[in-house]
């Protein structure tokens, strides 16, 4: 990724689709997964058509009401939906599966972009510039996505990470960018328009970027 970023103090990055990409192979195994540990009757076809429905739902949903859908909530929604009796399910049975999926994620990993990203944020934290992670959560979690950094090397470039279901806040809420700015001022002011934020979520990234004051590039 070549980057002009002279003239900002600090970068700040969404992850999914801005650096990371999905596996191509994850979804339909966690779907897969999903089928077998609930007991779901219904074919693999009808699992991915609910998963993929409720997955586009809640993420529309965030971003109209800047606030965010917990990962068991979801669940919940897509077990209702293909007849399961969710009041038998507790968040043990939740909190198990979830980490089946986290040993599912980290083994079909999702891919870089720019597998030469790390040369970027070298350089740019070579030059006393400061990086951050910012970015709406659904299925996977902020604490499996700071494994995933850690495995490429990443994570220890960044200054913080703000994630939706630790924040409980998606963007473009307002707020979810002030916590960015928070934590960029802790040691001296910087001026909103010297912040960048890059993404690729023209509502969630690029309108709510702007409208907080930061700069904003679309990625």
């Amino acid at each position: 990724m070549k980057l002009d970023y002279a003239n900002y103090n600090h970068l700040s990055f969404d992850l999914w689709l801005t650096l990371i990409k999905s596996n191509p192979e994850f979804k339909s195994k966690r779907n897969k997964l999903f089928k077998d540990y609930f007991e779901i009757e219904d074919s693999i076809e009808k699992v991915n058509e609910v998963v993929r429905y409720y997955d586009v739902l809640c993420n529309s949903i965030n971003e109209k009401t800047g606030l965010n859908f917990n990962t068991f909530e979801i669940y919940y929604l897509i077990l209702n939906s293909l007849n399961v009796k969710i009041e038998v399910i507790d968040a043990i049975k939740l909190e198990a599966f979830y980490t089946e999926t986290e040993l599912l994620f980290m083994q079909y990993k999702p891919n870089l972009i720019d597998p030469n990203i790390g040369l970027l944020f070298k350089e740019v934290t070579e030059k006393g510039k400061t990086i951050n992670i910012l970015s709406n959560t659904g299925f996977i979690k902020g604490f499996t996505l700071r494994k995933l950094l850690t495995h490429y090397d990443l994570n220890d470039y960044f200054s913080f990470q703000l994630y939706s279901d630790e924040t409980g806040i998606s963007k473009p809420n307002q707020d979810m960018f002030k916590l960015v700015y928070d934590q960029v001022c802790k040691k001296e002011f910087v001026e909103k328009k010297r912040v960048l934020h890059l993404g690729d979520n023209p509502i969630a990234d690029r309108d709510g970027a702007l409208k907080f004051g930061f700069s904003a590039l679309l990625i």
